[in-house]
């Protein structure tokens, strides 16, 4: 990996960081709407999770979740929630020192959905060899 994709990777998780905590902090409001939290806590179930969607090995495609994914998800829930709860959120996880806990349902859902998509593969290969013969 290149200097300049260290610098950009290690800058980008920096600021990740806080927004989950932030994420995480909002979760726990009691003000934040239901679909914002569920969305919420799904993001940073699958950010702390140590199964990606698309494993990082994969050349371009690998550090496509942590580029492009979470940032959107993060957006998503920014636009969804009430500007002033998210803003004094944002605050607090800039402020405090906290670490975000470790979900281990969060890794349990993404291997569920790899077991998933290995199974839909697998028999859409066996149907396609037995269709062969």
């Amino acid at each position: 990996m290149s200097r300049v994709a260290n610098l950009l990777r290690r800058a980008n998780t920096a600021r990740l960081a806080t927004h989950l905590l932030a994420l995480w902090k909002l979760f726990k409001h009691p003000d934040t709407p239901r679909g914002v939290k569920l969305l919420a806590v799904a993001l940073i179930a699958y950010a702390v999770s140590p199964i990606d969607l698309i494993p990082d090995f994969i050349p371009i495609l690998g550090l496509l979740d942590e580029l492009v994914l979470l940032p959107l998800g993060i957006a998503l829930v920014v636009k969804l929630t009430p500007r002033p709860l998210w803003q004094a959120r944002l605050a607090e996880a800039e402020q405090g020192a906290e670490r975000l806990p470790r979900l281990i349902w969060g890794a349990a859902f993404v291997l569920t959905v790899w077991l998933g998509v290995v199974a839909l593969f697998a028999g859409w290969l066996l149907s396609w060899v037995l269709k062969a013969d």
